[in-house]
This record gives C-alpha cells, structure tokens and sequence, in this order.
C-alpha cells in the first residue's frame, strides 16, 4: 500500500523475570540504562544527539525448509500445504526495505526453500544488544500464534506471542496481486508478508531467539512463516530514529492539511522530555508545514506515529512528487532526517490498484474505536437458527440444504410451498424508530453505525431505482436508510453513517452465487425473485450501480462490503473517495477489505481477534448474540454476551489497534429487544467514565497487554493501564511503564485523588484504596499523567 505500514508489534513478557526482561524498566527517578553504540545510517544527528545503529539482517538460509514462491517457470513450492505459492516474479530478491527497515528476502527457485515454518527452531543471533527484532513473515489457513523465547548471555529468558496475519486475507506491506494455484493458473487475490516486531531487552545481551510451535505446512492447519529476520540495535545515549516515513492522502482534522506520517523511535537510553524541544516538520520546496508535531516525552525504547501536516505552495498541482526531508528536531539540533519522495496534495484517485492502495483509514475512524452494527432484513421475519451455531440472516441459504437443521424447521413452521420470499410481507418494520435507534447508540458511547443496506437475500433497504426488491417498493414500503441517516445527522450528528453492502446475492438469476437461481427446497422447482427484472450485467449495471447510489444519494462515510467475488471495485472506489474528497465541504471515507480487490483501508475478522497488536487498522465484529448476527428469537436472555463480556472485547481489541463494532440484530418490528439494549446502555456507562482511555488512544508500541487481565493503550499526554479483573490493593505492573518520578497515577471513576506508587525492581507498583476499588466495574483504567516539563 505504497509504503502503508501492516506490522504487527509484539512485545517479550511474560518471562520468569519480568520487569527486567522487558527491559527499559524506569526507575523511580526515570534513569535508564545505556547501550552501546552504532554505525551512522540515514538519520544523520547533531553532536548533542547520538547516532543510531543501521538495522543488521540475520541469515536465515540454514533454516530454510519451506519452498513458498514460485514463478511461472520454476514451479514445485507449497507454500500452504495445498500448492498454492507466492508469485516469485512479483516479490523482491535479495536486498529489500519494508516499512523502513532492511531485510535480506530469499529469491525463488524451483525446489529451492525459502521460509521457515516455525516449530521451535533456535536461530543464533549475532550477540548484541536490541530494541527489537523484526520479521517479514505470514501465516497459512488464519493468523498462527505461538510463544517466542529470547535467550540472553546472561543465561536468561524471555517469552512472548508471535503471530503474523493470513496471507490471504489479513494483509501486510509486501503484496503480491495474486498466487499460484495448484495448476499453476494465477488465482486473482492478492496475497502479503507483513512486517512483525518483537521488543527486547536491550540492557541485556540477546544470543539467540526459538520460534514457537506451531502447526507444520499443512491444509486447514495454521502456520507461521518467516521469510526473513533483522535486528535493530540500541544506541547509546539520547538518540531517534525516523521509520516509515510516507506522505498520505489523508487530513488532519482540525486543519484540513494534507497528512505526512512517520514513526519515531526512541533508539537510545535516555529519556526524551518536554525542555529537549523535539518536534517534527517537513522540508520541501513544493509545501510549506503547516502543522508541525511536538513530541513531549519518550521514553527509551518507545515509538510514536507522528503526522504532520503540510499545504502544496501556489501553483504546484495536487499530485506533484518532489523530494522531502521529514526532520525531527531538539535541543538546537536535528535529531533525525529522512529523505523520501513525496506526493504533494491528493489528486483525483484512479481506478487501479496502485491509486486505491494509497487511501487509507481516515483518522476519525482510528480514534472511534466503536461502533454498532445492525443485521436487519427479511431473516428477521423467520429469526431462527440453533443457538450459537449458525447465523440467523443466512436462513434463506440454509433452508437450501436438505442435511441443514433450517431445512427441517421451515419445512415444519411454514410448510414446503411456503417460499422465503413470502416473509417479505412480513417484514414491515411498522414500530421502527430512527431517532431511538440512534440516541440509543449514541448513549452507548458509539461513535458510528453500519446498517444493513443488503444482505446476501438480495432485498435494498432502499429506494434503489436498478430492482423493486426493495423496502420502499414492497414490505415495510420504507426507505429505511434515508431515516436512518437522517435521524441520525438530525439528532445525533457526532455519529458517522455507514453501510454494509453484500456483493454477490445467493440466488439472484443472473449471477448466482450459489449456483442457481431460487427454487423450492424441497421439489426443486423455480420460483420467482420477487421484484428483480431479470437480464442485467450483475455486475457492472446491478452490483455497481446500487454501490454508486449509496454513494451520491446517501453519502455514506463507510463502505462495508462483504464477500468480494465478481465485482466492479476499481471503479466503484475510486468513484467513492473522489466523491467525498470533491465534496464542497469534503469528508473523509473508509472502505474494508471485502470489496474483492487488494486494496483496502481495515481488515475485518469476525467472531475473532488478532492475538497482538496490528499496525496496519482493523475491526473486529461479532454480535451480541453468540454466534448469530441477525436476530435469532430462539437465543435466550443468559447467552447474550454479558456487559463485561462487551467491555472486555472493546479494551483488548483497542489496545491492539483494533475498532470494535458490535452487532445488533433488530426485530422485523423495528423494535430492538430489550436485552440488547439493556447491554448497550451499560456499556455506554462504562465509557462514560472510562472512554478518555478509549477513544483517540493508541496501541502502546511495547506490548500490548501483559498476562490475561492487564491491557495497556496511550495519549501523546497520558498512559493507561487496564485492569480487566478487579485490583488487587497492591496493583503489581511488571512492565516498561513510561511513568517518572513526579509524574501522577489516578484511576478514572475516583476522582482526582492521586494514588501512591512505586517502581520495585524494574515492576510499577500502585496502591489502590478499598474505595477506588469498589469504584470500579468490568475493566478498572488506572491513568498515568505526566508532568508538563518532564
């Protein structure tokens, strides 16, 4: 994604001497210990600023025992266990930097091995000491995890998850427009290798690290592959580092500029305080930095994402590539420059891979952390599946299959002549209440909403002018969309408007995804699609045109599309974030990765989620109920997802750079039962105390949570620590807690009153009241502030 960083970011924890092993333990006079110094690479200092050590890839070949890329004339790898293999002739070879960092990336040759499949290999590193070690690697069949060890001179250890995304569905920075099948045909889909770091210890001497164990290469199994592995080294004294420096074609909200984003890294053992004055701007004959970025504190081993914003000078058109130095500067020097080339200002975005890819999440959606979901169609006429085991909106798809309980139960409920179309009728939607839905969700500390417009059924809540398969032409005879967006920037205007939007329909007649188009299940005889003129191209008249409509008619913020398969994408996004940027008062969209093309601006797990943080942005959903996402009335009141469950999901999946949006699935009525709404309104009042550690946070670049109940996220001002089962009086945090002597701990929900602490061999320690802990609920968030000088 031309640069777009997709890292993973793990941390060592865990290990049998915590606080030391994570290294960087503050003391409570906020020393830090030294490490040794390096060569000079592109982040060229002042006197006053030490330099820091290039990264040092580390040879992997002897490892080696996976063949995974293949070319159209060497074939024989097996990448997955199933045959299918990365295009070698679309991958680097030898020499290549990945989100800043160098690796070395083994090439491709027919039978010629060039990944590790993790199961427990110990590579031997050159003995040093390291902020962090790198990989570019991937996982087969889902997101592979296991336990890392890090072995130090010392004779000690440190453990910690490693995981990489899918893939083929969980993307990274080095991308592949599709793989080799099996029979060497090219399947369509993109395919990636990410970026994942693990943090070290570097006060002490790292000799070795052992991949967990996992899973061999093998089908429906899942398994991690590294392709390659990099070292960073600390540097001695006050020193920063730039990574991943790249211009965006995204806004900063309050000034409207243009967005320059880069990671900095605080590579050295010395604090970085408020009176060190770093700051970072860009240099660049064509824009001028309009809104540069102070960086008031950070601590040795910690990263931060700045973006600074800049304006193209008079005359030079938006688009314009010209050479850029971003520089970080303090203490009356540079700290650290990078050069790259930039595109200045946003031009026109083009239907191609290369125009889409360089969109992004826009930064409102990084900062709301939650939103709600709404499953809502004609399932919710019949609402029914076995509890916890299916989804209740594929019911029309399930009543297909004659081994399939929904087969059964409709046979027994409606009777056999009985067709899913006649639950149209039905779905009237007459006690729907736009404005309730939306106050509701605002008082659940929302910040967004994604209604159904159409599911897989192939039924518009819409007025779509392209099918009269619609709410306004039959059924509720309601555009249930517009009142919904209406209500919702009448009475709740901090709320973002988004829509789902299914690509393929299950039986539409003239690109059936399953094959056929509808018929009776149980004499397979044709039945009719109510309201669809048959004869159209699906795809570029059909699918397209009603993605066009809730584009310029709805001015939708989110495009949540499911399934992929046969589309018109290119054209279709391209259309979609050059509408919303030509605007005369501009928004900012997203769009997610199931649009069946490679780019996209989140991944979406459902029913899961990431076991560690991912830079690249993510949404993890699931409903409320169990397994379903559109209402099941056979789900009883104590399977719902507790409050606790709810808040629980939202602080871990947050503190891994993740947003949370959680289903509802409304009645047929319109109505939304009681005990989702009761789930909505408590959680809403956890947030109301809670949510400043919450939204607009980010990840804590060191780990992500520490055990199973502490979990940690961050402001440039403020640090917080989450307690997901009630506190102990002596909260131990073994833990590189960026906390200093004079800096204050509360814990939000009591007041302002400061509370005691300590740092006891490398592990903060706080003192909680009885008070403060009976205070708190669900998940207790105790707030690091730091003093404005230190």
């Amino acid at each position: 994604m031309n640069g777009f960083a997709r890292r993973h970011v793990l941390a060592i924890g865990a290990g049998t001497a915590a606080g030391s092993a994570l290294g960087l333990a503050p003391t409570a006079a906020g020393a830090a210990p030294q490490g040794p110094a390096g060569a000079a690479g592109e982040n060229a200092t002042a006197d006053d600023w030490g330099r820091v050590p290039d990264p040092v890839p580390v040879p992997l070949t002897g490892h080696f025992d996976n063949d995974g890329v293949d070319t159209a004339d060497a074939r024989g790898g097996d990448f997955d266990g199933s045959g299918y293999t990365y295009p070698g002739e679309e991958l680097p070879a030898g020499p290549v930097e990945v989100d800043g960092f160098p690796f070395d990336f083994p090439g491709s040759g027919a039978g010629a091995p060039n990944n590790v499949v993790a199961m427990g290999q110990r590579i031997e590193l050159p003995p040093g000491h390291y902020l962090s070690v790198l990989f570019l690697a991937s996982s087969s069949y889902g997101t592979a995890s296991g336990e890392a060890t890090v072995h130090y001179a010392d004779g000690g250890t440190a453990t910690a998850g490693l995981s990489a995304p899918d893939w083929y569905s969980g993307g990274g920075s080095l991308r592949a427009p599709y793989r080799y099948a099996p029979d060497g045909t090219k399947d369509p889909h993109q395919v990636s290798i990410a970026v994942v770091e693990l943090g070290l210890d570097p006060v002490r001497e790292a000799v070795a690290l052992t991949l967990p164990v996992i899973n061999r290469a093998e089908p429906d199994k899942s398994a991690l592959h590294v392709f390659a592995l990099s070292l960073q080294p600390v540097a001695e004294g006050r020193a920063v580092a730039l990574r991943n420096v790249r211009s965006t074609t995204t806004s900063l909200e309050r000034s409207g500029a243009q967005s320059v984003e880069a990671t900095l890294i605080n590579a050295g053992g010395v604090w970085i305080a408020a009176r060190d004055g770093l700051s970072v701007t860009v240099d660049t004959e064509g824009a001028r930095t309009v809104a540069p970025v102070a960086v008031p504190r950070l601590g040795p081993g910690e990263q931060a994402r700045v973006t600074v914003g800049i304006r193209n000078r008079a005359g030079v058109a938006p688009g314009t590539v010209q050479e850029g130095r971003v520089v970080a500067t303090g203490r009356g020097g540079t700290a650290a420059e990078v050069t790259r080339p930039l595109t200045l200002g946003v031009p026109d975005f083009e239907p191609t891979d290369a125009s889409l890819s360089s969109h992004q999440a826009p930064y409102w959606f990084n900062d709301a952390k939650f939103g709600i979901f709404i499953h809502w169609g004609v399932y919710s006429v019949p609402a029914w599946a076995p509890v916890g085991k299916q989804y209740a909106e594929w019911y029309w798809q399930q009543m297909n299959q004659p081994d399939n309980p929904t087969h059964a139960h409709h046979r027994e409920v409606y009777g056999e002549d009985f067709a899913y179309d006649d639950f149209i009728p039905m779905f009237r939607a007459e006690r729907f209440n736009p404005r309730s839905w939306v106050e509701l969700f605002r008082d659940a500390g929302a910040q967004y909403h994604v209604l159904t417009s159409k599911h897989h059924e192939g039924f518009a809540l819409w007025d779509t002018k392209l099918s009269t398969r619609n709410s306004v032409a039959m059924g509720p005879r309601r555009d249930l969309i517009r009142e919904l967006f209406d209500a919702s920037r009448r009475y709740t205007p901090g709320l973002h408007c988004g829509l789902y939007f299914s690509m393929p329909e299950w039986f539409n007649p003239d690109n059936p995804w399953y094959g056929h188009a509808p018929r009776n299940p149980y004499t397979l005889e044709p039945v009719p699609y109510t309201g669809y003129t048959p004869g159209q191209d699906y795809v570029r008249d059909y699918q397209a045109g009603q993605m066009l409509e809730l584009i310029h008619e709805y001015d939708t913020e989110i495009m949540w599309c499911d399934i992929g398969g046969d589309n018109d994408s290119h054209r279709v996004l391209a259309e979609f974030f050059n509408h919303a940027k030509n605007r005369p008062r501009p928004i900012e969209v997203t769009v997610n990765n199931r649009s069946g093309i490679g780019p996209h601006d989140f991944t979406t797990p459902e029913y899961e989620v990431y076991e560690n943080t991912v830079v690249a942005k993510w949404e993890a959903s699931r409903g409320l109920d169990p397994r379903s996402y559109g209402y099941n009335a056979e789900t009883p009141d104590d399977a719902y997802m507790t409050t606790e469950e709810v808040v629980h999901s939202l602080v871990d999946i947050v503190s891994k750079n993740g947003n949370f949006l959680l289903d509802i699935g409304p009645r047929a009525d319109g109505t939304i039962p009681e005990i989702m709404e009761r789930r909505l309104r408590e959680t809403g009042e956890w947030l109301r105390v809670n949510g400043e550690a919450i939204y607009g946070t980010t990840y804590w670049s060191r780990m992500a949570q520490l055990g199973e109940d502490l979990r940690f996220t961050m402001k440039r001002d403020a640090f917080y620590i989450h307690s997901l089962a009630a506190p102990s009086p002596r909260l131990v945090v073994e833990a590189p807690v960026p906390v200093r002597a004079g800096d204050e701990i509360t814990m939000l929900g009591y007041g302002d009153r400061p509370l005691n602490w300590d740092v006891d061999g490398g592990a903060l320690v706080v003192e909680v009241p009885a008070a403060a802990r009976r205070a708190g609920k669900h998940v207790w968030v105790f707030k690091v502030s730091t003093r404005p000088s230190s």
